[in-house]
């Protein structure tokens, strides 16, 4: 025998805890933000064509403003001159916010081992997911996306501070 919610209105009505529900609700509604300086940002057009459609994964509406996304997507080498722009969008997003480095100039400075270029963006900001590769594959980045969702939905609460505290940057004061 049903009570509560259910006995009054059946099948019709689902409950649920809130944090759950908004969970649910931001896994399914990446905006990304696209941080793209080289050819893994070309990379990153593909993946929002028809052939491989991120709309799937609730990602499409990719969004140029970093106070109205959660999901920064830094795609290409990123010089020293770059890391305060950079520094400065990623303070700019709302939290919770997630970040992926798409290709190897972005994880690791790529096969740029000089003075003006950034050896990883993990040193400016901290890095969520890394996708490999030199451009990498849209099916990488797809996979990416599927990671950040898998954290989301591991979320306990969304009063939780997601801040980490910890991470100290090179531009951090």
């Amino acid at each position: 025998m049903a009570v509560g919610a259910e006995a009054i209105f059946g099948d019709s009505v689902v409950t649920t805890k809130l944090d759950s529900a908004i969970g649910w609700a931001r896994e399914s509604s990446m905006w990304p933000y696209i941080f793209g300086t080289a050819c893994c940002a070309i990379e990153f057009m593909s993946v929002a064509s028809s052939k491989f459609d991120i709309s799937r994964f609730g990602a499409e509406v990719v969004r140029f403003s970093p106070r109205q996304a959660d999901l920064m997507i830094v795609a290409g080498t990123i010089s020293y001159k770059q890391a305060p722009v950079l520094k400065k969008i990623y303070d700019q997003m709302p939290e919770p916010k997630w970040v992926v480095s798409m290709g190897a100039c972005a994880c690791s400075g790529g096969f740029y081992d000089n003075y003006t270029t950034v050896q990883g963006i993990d040193s400016i900001i901290p890095v969520d997911v890394y996708v490999a590769g030199c451009p990498p594959r849209p099916e990488a980045l797809i996979d990416a996306l599927i990671q950040i969702q898998e954290q989301q939905a591991k979320e306990e609460s969304i009063v939780k501070d997601r801040i980490n505290t910890k991470f100290k940057g090179r531009l951090d004061a």
